[in-house]
């Protein structure tokens, strides 16, 4: 009966082993990744909230940004609403 028991808790330290490459790190670096984005916000910026509000960045504060969407259209919105630099995401696609 020893081996059973040795070979359960391997098999469970495997299944530890492939969710957390599988699943948490990942989540973790992309996580990273949208943080650091949201903090290098920079006047400019054209960027899509996660409401799907398209616009360009027209002034940068601590947590908070101010978003044109047209020429008379400004509005206040909390960094974390931020999901994707459209900039950034248009010149990769220019590049491929």
């Amino acid at each position: 009966q020893e081996p059973s028991s040795s070979l359960n808790l391997i098999f469970i330290v495997a299944i530890f082993a492939i969710f957390y490459f599988f699943m948490i790190r990942p989540q973790n670096k992309k996580r990273k990744q949208i943080m650091a984005m949201r903090e290098g916000l920079k006047k400019g910026d054209q960027v899509i909230t996660t409401g799907g509000i398209h616009g360009k960045v027209v002034e940068v504060k601590e947590t908070t940004i101010v978003l044109q969407i047209d020429a008379s259209t400004k509005i206040k919105l909390d960094k974390s609403s931020v999901s994707l630099d459209a900039t950034t995401k248009l010149s990769e696609e220019g590049a491929k």
